[in-house]
């Protein structure tokens, strides 16, 4: 009798696509799942957003990711804003801040992978019933920790784009900025957390369509 390679590794695809299917059933069953499958899986999805948002221009492109000035849509925007360009607010300065959510988005890899590699993935049952639930598990269980870690890329980010240049040259006699959260320490917090929430986005999005492809599953979770 001949060996049929390829249809017994066809046969092997799809039993242990049915398997993490079955697990998708039954949340209980997240137990039976190496630690390592779900690292992957997050894992390899952090790598995919932080990739696509790493090519220039992709946080400015993105309504839904896009990075703003801080106070850009309250009152006291209309007051910093009324001249528009004239100031360069609503341009170089916002086009600078994406960039630098950019550059950091690029270097931040080890700072996600070690997130990813301290948590304990048994203890969240909605990582199996949920699309998006280890990137959700993720950024409510290491969203303060990856905050800290990815603050200091974001700072040298702007320092390197020139965004801090620009802000302090817009500050001086303005003293409206300062109130508006638009200082160096300001601007950093509110970068990063603009910044951060974009990658969730974009990380939900990579796990919902891994777990989709069986065939990329197997390569964490078998």
């Amino acid at each position: 009798m001949e060996w049929d390679e390829e249809g017994m590794a066809r046969r092997m695809l799809l039993a242990g696509g049915a398997g993490f299917a079955a697990l998708a059933c039954f949340p209980a069953a997240l137990a039976q799942v190496p630690r390592t499958g779900i690292k992957g899986l997050i894992g390899n999805a952090s790598d995919g957003a932080l990739d696509k948002l790493a090519q220039p221009g992709a946080f400015y492109a993105d309504m839904a990711v896009r990075i703003l000035l801080p106070g850009a849509t309250g009152k006291l925007a209309s007051k910093l804003f009324g001249m528009g360009d004239k100031l360069g607010l609503t341009t170089n300065l916002t086009r600078s801040l994406n960039d630098a959510g950019g550059k950091a988005a690029g270097e931040a890899k080890p700072v996600f992978r070690a997130a990813i590699d301290n948590l304990r993935w048994s203890d969240a049952p909605a990582l199996v019933s949920k699309q998006d639930g280890a990137t959700r598990y993720l950024q409510s269980s290491a969203g303060g920790v990856l905050h800290t870690k990815v603050s200091p890329l974001i700072g040298s980010a702007l320092e390197t784009v020139g965004a801090y240049r620009q802000l302090d040259q817009l500050s001086k006699g303005n003293a409206l900025m300062a109130q508006a959260g638009l200082t160096r320490d300001g601007l950093t917090k509110s970068v990063t957390e603009q910044a951060l929430k974009g990658i969730f986005h974009y990380m939900a999005s990579e796990e919902a369509a891994l777990r989709k492809n069986p065939a990329a599953l197997l390569k964490g979770i078998f």
